[in-house]
């Protein structure tokens, strides 16, 4: 914008204001108003008009070219990623030969199509888009015209505002005579030159519309034989494709049924399809318990906690010797008479109904340090590692033990881990009300822990 055009902005700011909040006299022209609203309904759908054409060709070219992309990846798909077929004794391929072909195929009839539409697509930037923006030429034109008949219907109205103020005046003054006579001047000029701008506009702007018609008709019956072109070529070409690969006799859904067989079930069977946040925080936790301990260096021997013989919870499973007490463990199951005279008999879980750990320690290592361990205690030194210690002292074949039938296969994934196919049944050792946790069982003469949702109660 020039300096005289940003002054004129300027003075008209106040009067565009009052134009916009209804105050003050105003020019009104509904004929013109009618033609206004029709040239800017044209102007918005010849923009339309000439976007959506640009599409159509990008979206017809793009559709081509991720084709291609689509065949590269299933080329990609179908090749091995195990890495055996670097061994030259390998006696299957691992990959889809024939589906390679197929997909090189498919990209070589894709590119070629793409090749032969590209006269067309061109045809369609230079009969549709381009003529478009032409007439979007003409339309900025004429809107810079209707632009500048709406500036001088402002000035129209300042100068008729501004005479009626003085016109107005109950008792004028000389000067306000004079700013009178010099208003009506301002104001008539400023009426000749309105009434150009909207005359012109009135008479050329129905000329216009008429002509609308000559610019968007070619267009629009180019444009849908361009569609037709395309869609025969598209048709035609994929029509003649003859890939063996690809039987087009059959019926898509149940060709579709029958390649795809029991996929689903084949990878829900998978462990690794079965991972829960749940069960790698609880496994982590046993780990840490399992290992934690015995591998801190920072630990002096002969601690409780340093896995040595005796120590209650170490990795090697052995019950606790007496007098030794481990502040780690949940549970502890002795015999009577462990601790010496007068010791107390700790079943699984006692440790809970002391309220002094003090006191319990106090007890603990102020037995008789003679005491003999009791046989109980030697029969623990095969546990599972890792596993609580009430699950390792408890009776599983026992009359009326809670069982459980597999819903999954499961592969021990560490030491201490339970496997079993699915369908087996299950000794429950130990368990908690969470399925999502990790339980104890026996299952063949082995016991260890399970993930709780692989297994279904038996009533």
């Amino acid at each position: 914008m020039s300096f005289k055009g940003f002054t004129k902005a300027i003075t008209r700011a106040p009067q565009n204001f009052r134009q916009k909040f209804k105050m003050g006299e105003q020019t009104v022209d509904p004929v013109y108003e009618d033609a206004e609203r029709r040239f800017k309904e044209l102007e918005d759908e010849t923009k339309k008009l000439s976007e959506e054409s640009k599409r159509y060709s990008t979206a017809v070219n793009g559709m081509l070219t991720h084709q291609i992309g689509f065949a590269k990846a299933m080329e990609e798909v179908f090749k091995p990623i195990s890495g055996k077929m670097s061994d030259p004794n390998a006696s299957v391929p691992e990959d889809n030969p024939d589906g390679i072909e197929a997909s090189e195929q498919y990209r070589d009839v894709v590119a070629e199509l793409q090749e032969t539409l590209k006269p067309d697509l061109k045809l369609i930037e230079e009969k549709i888009v381009k003529p478009c923006q032409e007439l979007l030429k003409i339309i900025g034109y004429i809107r810079k015209m209707a632009t500048k008949r709406n500036h001088k219907k402002l000035d129209l109205d300042r100068r008729l505002n501004n005479y009626h103020k003085y016109e107005k005046k109950d008792e004028p003054t000389a000067k306000d005579e004079e700013r009178m006579y010099k208003a009506e001047a301002e104001m008539q000029v400023a009426q000749q030159e309105y009434d150009y701008y909207n005359e012109m506009m009135k008479t050329q702007l129905p000329v216009l519309f008429g002509l609308e018609a000559q610019f968007v008709q070619p267009l629009f019956v180019s444009f849908y034989y361009m569609q037709l072109n395309i869609f025969y070529t598209l048709y035609n070409k994929f029509q003649d494709m003859k890939i063996p690969y690809f039987d087009l006799t059959s019926d898509i859904i149940e060709a579709f049924t029958l390649k795809r067989g029991n996929v689903e079930e084949q990878a829900d069977s998978l462990t690794i399809t079965h991972f829960k946040i749940g069960y790698s925080k609880a496994k982590l936790e046993m780990t840490r318990k399992r290992y934690g301990a015995g591998g801190d260096d920072s630990v002096p021997p002969g601690s409780p906690v340093a896995g040595q013989p005796g120590a209650y919870g170490a990795a090697t499973g052995m019950a606790a010797q007496p007098g030794v007490y481990d502040p780690n463990t949940t549970a502890m199951a002795t015999q009577p008479g462990a601790y010496g005279a007068g010791a107390t008999v700790a079943q699984p879980g006692a440790y809970g109904a002391y309220d002094d750990k003090a006191a319990m320690a106090q007890q603990a290592y102020g037995a008789t340090p003679a005491a003999a361990a009791p046989p109980a205690y030697g029969a623990m030194a095969g546990a599972i590692p890792g596993a609580p210690v009430a699950a390792a002292v408890a009776t599983p074949t026992m009359a009326g033990a809670e069982t459980c039938t597999a819903l999954y296969d499961y592969q021990a994934q560490a030491q201490g881990d339970l496997s079993f196919p699915a369908g087996a049944v299950i000794t429950v050792v130990q368990r908690t009300a969470d399925a999502n946790e990790w339980w104890t069982g026996s299952y063949n003469g082995q016991q260890g822990v399970f993930p709780g949702n692989y297994v279904q109660i038996n009533q």
